[in-house]
């Protein structure tokens, strides 16, 4: 019998909940008689109004999509320049160098009333002036000669021969025959090196 009554009254509370939220709907269509009217359109209106906001939304994602396949494109482009033009700096840092060597033969004419014995010095000064642009530029780019004092490393070296040194240890490098070089840890040549029996 409780619990008819609980029912009762639960239906009770929701009726008068939905009552309210009737009432309140009427009092809000009295405050705004426009919104009320536009409630009330025909079928046919009400497929038009849809279809207007159908299409204003489709020209929206068609501007958004256009706009987003445009950004794709130019930053698609701006990889590629990027890729094409990524040794432009060390391009640039190269210069010097060449303008250097460029010097030296301009100054060869007037060289040549020089002793030969001076004019071997300062080939020799030039030569070293070039190296040293050069030994810049790539320290500028993180490009570094790989060391080869003490053991021999097959991931950095390259053993073309092999001697008897008694002065070096198995495995030891002797000499260097050309100088290697890496670019950060990237390995650009390997040194050439012959190494201890």
């Amino acid at each position: 019998m409780s619990e008819n009554k609980e029912e009762l009254n639960e239906e009770q509370v929701n009726q008068e909940e939905v009552e309210q939220t009737v009432e309140e709907q009427e009092q809000a269509c009295e405050n705004q008689d426009e919104s009320c009217e536009a409630k009330e359109l025909t079928p046919e209106e009400k497929i038009a109004e849809l279809e207007a906001k159908l299409k204003e939304s489709e020209d929206k994602y068609f501007r958004v999509h256009a706009d987003f396949e445009n950004i794709k494109k130019r930053l698609e482009k701006e990889k590629y320049q990027a890729i094409d033009y990524a040794s432009e700096k060390f391009a640039k840092d190269l210069l010097m160098p060449i303008d250097t060597l460029e010097m030296a033969l301009a100054a060869e004419e007037a060289a040549k009333e020089l002793p030969a014995e001076e004019l071997l010095a300062k080939l020799k000064e030039g030569v070293e002036l070039t190296i040293k642009n050069f030994y810049t530029a790539f320290e500028k780019h993180d490009i570094s000669i790989i060391e080869t004092d003490g053991e021999f490393d097959p991931n950095f070296h390259d053993a073309v021969m092999q001697v008897d040194s008694e002065n070096h240890k198995t495995g030891e490098i002797v000499q260097v025959m050309q100088k290697g070089y890496k670019f950060k840890d990237r390995l650009l040549r390997a040194s050439m090196v012959s190494i201890a029996n």
